[in-house]
């Protein structure tokens, strides 16, 4: 039990895990021409290609609104596609967590359950850009942002246990299993469109409604619309039971990489 309250609150390794988030930051955009810019174009460029096509192309219009703008309609989109794309990156990288770092496994003692850590605090770095954006742009559509603002960081908090659980899973399996991350980016793929980021949980026939709560995300993406802009505080009993479920899962996760980590120098 010990180790594995080391493995969820790794005060001890705070120092090693942000110089690897940097590390791992910088790395990305390094050889780039424009760098860190990137973090704050590519967001953008999917924005204005989902909604040119689901706006202007398809004519969509957001369920149980009314004469909403071009901008209000793309920030409710946004505010879904940031959640999910924090969730992507995590899960998409995590299988390859252990494999891609042979020497820490091999060659020296060091704490690999930290990976899952920076892989997830690497991807918080896009969720911050993305939250600074949807903060511009929603203050410059509704000319000022309801006070419910300031629950959207709680709002976002299991997300966090959430990707360090699965990453632990992921990089325990995907170290034995090397055909994870194919199926893993196929099913991630079809997870975006069963995700309430197109679409309201309210346009979902009633039999459908609580099967859509099953889906990890759907929680934090409504509730991150409430917030941001419908100006409604989150329903607390329903986050609380979210963060239980995803705290379990973080335990889990590290229940299962600490038994499965004794023989990874056997086959990486």
């Amino acid at each position: 039990m010990r180790i594995l309250f080391s493995y969820l609150f790794p005060w001890r390794y705070a120092g090693l895990i942000r110089q690897f988030v940097k590390r791992e930051f910088h790395a990305r955009y390094r050889q780039s021409t424009l760098g860190v810019l990137w973090a704050f174009l590519t967001p953008l460029l999917m924005l204005g290609v989902y909604t040119l096509v689901f706006r202007f192309v398809f004519k969509l219009r957001w369920s149980g609104v009314g004469n909403e703008s071009d901008l209000t309609f793309a920030l409710r989109m946004y505010a879904g596609l940031a959640v999910f794309n924090f969730f992507a990156e995590c899960v998409n990288r995590a299988p390859r967590l252990i494999l891609d770092q042979p020497h820490l496994v091999k060659k020296v003692i060091f704490p690999l359950e930290i990976l899952s850590w920076v892989n997830a605090l690497a991807a918080l770095v896009h969720l911050g850009v993305a939250l600074l954006l949807l903060l511009a742009f929603g203050a410059w559509d509704m000319g000022t942002l309801p006070l419910t603002i300031v629950a959207l960081p709680l709002v976002w908090l299991p997300l966090l246990p959430l990707c360090v659980g699965l990453g632990w899973l992921l990089a325990a399996i995907g170290t034995y299993v090397r055909d994870v991350s194919q199926v893993l980016g196929l099913l991630v793929s079809l997870m975006m469109f069963v995700s309430p980021i197109f679409f309201p949980i309210e346009a979902l026939p009633a039999a459908a409604k609580p099967w859509m709560f099953l889906n990890p995300l759907a929680l934090t993406i409504t509730q991150t619309r409430q917030v941001l802009m419908d100006g409604q505080w989150p329903d607390w009993s329903a986050f609380a039971l979210h963060l239980a479920a995803c705290c379990v899962i973080a335990t889990l996760g590290a229940a299962f990489f600490r038994l499965a980590r004794k023989g990874f120098a056997d086959v990486v």
